[in-house]
């Protein structure tokens, strides 16, 4: 399994539409072979950033994403918010899984 961690510092004036824009998304993703899962953190402290995670079965899976139109047609809702609601650049992070809580080794 691969996830991707992208770290978005969102400033607390903007969290609900931040995460409103998500509750409104295009779900492209939803339909791209390998995806599994994506899941967005809202932080309990709120200078801490949102986390945005995506589930895939192999990165493989992601990069295909990542080079698909629909990925450039999902995105291009992205910049609904203004400059000013963020606190700085987001941080895409990527990690191999190598165990999970149901016990499969990776």
């Amino acid at each position: 399994m691969f996830v991707t961690m992208n770290r978005i510092p969102v400033r607390p004036e903007y969290a609900e539409q931040f995460e409103e824009a998500f509750r409104q998304r295009a779900r492209l993703v939803d339909r791209m072979p390998g995806f599994i899962r994506n899941l967005v953190l809202r932080p309990k402290d709120p200078g801490d950033p949102y986390v945005v995670m995506t589930l895939w079965e192999s990165e493989e899976a992601f990069r295909a994403w990542t080079e698909s139109p629909a990925f450039k047609e999902g995105h291009a809702r992205s910049g609904t918010l203004p400059k000013e609601a963020f606190l700085g650049p987001s941080r895409l992070e990527a990690f191999e899984v190598v165990l999970n809580s149901e016990g499969q080794d990776a």
